[in-house]
Order: C-alpha cells, then structure tokens, then sequence
C-alpha cells in the first residue's frame, strides 16, 4: 500500500506526524509537501495528491490543512478522487465503507494527534462495502464522465 501526503502550513504539523506514524506501521508514504510552516496554497497540495489517486499512481492520499474543507474541497475536483472530511473513526469507516473514500482530509485545528491516528487506522482497515452503496458510488462516477 501506498499513500500520498500533502498539507499546507496549517497543516503541516499534523501532517509530519502523521507520515511518521504511517511509516512506523510499514506504509509506504510519498510526502508532497509543505515542508515548513511557511505560508503557502492549500490547493497546489491537495492538486498534487489527488491527481496521483486520480492517476492510479498511489493507492490512497492524506491530506491536511487548519479545517480539512478546503483540502476536501479541492481534492474532489479530480476523476476518480472522493475525499472525504473525517473527525472521528466513526464518519472514517462510512466515509470508507459506504463511499469508497480514497481520500482523507484531516483538520489540524480541530483533531487531536492521538484521534488522528484512530481515524486512519479505521479508515485504511475498512472496504468498501459494496452492494446498494456501489449503486450510489457508480452515479458519481457517471456524472466525472460526463463532464
């Protein structure tokens, strides 16, 4: 398994914890950026990310900003990307098992580090489940098709 990681200066504390504690765990991580608390543009990141999801490169993102909207907001822009904003492991295991989410925006501001690390374990330990929720999942693939 593969994950792409990327955050903007609001983001990027988190964000280095988190891909430390995805590489204690044997993930394979490809970090995009930042690489400092230096002001930059949450989308270039969430671009970066989600088109390598969107492109089959890697098998999930991570991503990370001060809320974790505009992040989601951005990341959903691609084919193939639903992102979904997570705050608990509960809304990680529907976001994963009922819409297939291949990727994960956090909130720096409003997560703890140590629920953090529940909401990943969940949602990477979770499958999509498949049955009417594929129905729903395939619609929205419908409608990136037609645009």
């Amino acid at each position: 398994m593969k994950v792409a990681i990327g955050a903007d200066h609001a983001g990027y504390e988190l964000k280095e914890k988190v891909k430390k504690y995805l590489e204690m765990k044997g993930i394979e991580t490809e970090d995009v950026g930042t690489f400092s608390k230096d002001s930059v543009d949450y989308p270039d990141y969430a671009f970066e990310v989600a088109s390598q999801v969107s492109d089959k490169k890697i098998d999930f993102g991570v991503l990370v900003c001060k809320s974790g909207i505009g992040m989601s907001i951005a990341a959903n822009k691609f084919k193939n990307v639903r992102a979904a904003l997570c705050f608990s492991p509960e809304m990680a295991k529907l976001a994963r098992s009922h819409n297939d989410a291949n990727v994960l925006s956090l909130s720096q501001e409003f997560t703890k580090v140590d629920d953090a690390y529940k909401i990943i374990d969940t949602w990477l330990a979770t499958n999509f489940e498949g049955g009417r929720h594929e129905r729903r999942v395939e619609k929205i693939k419908k409608r990136e098709r037609e645009d």
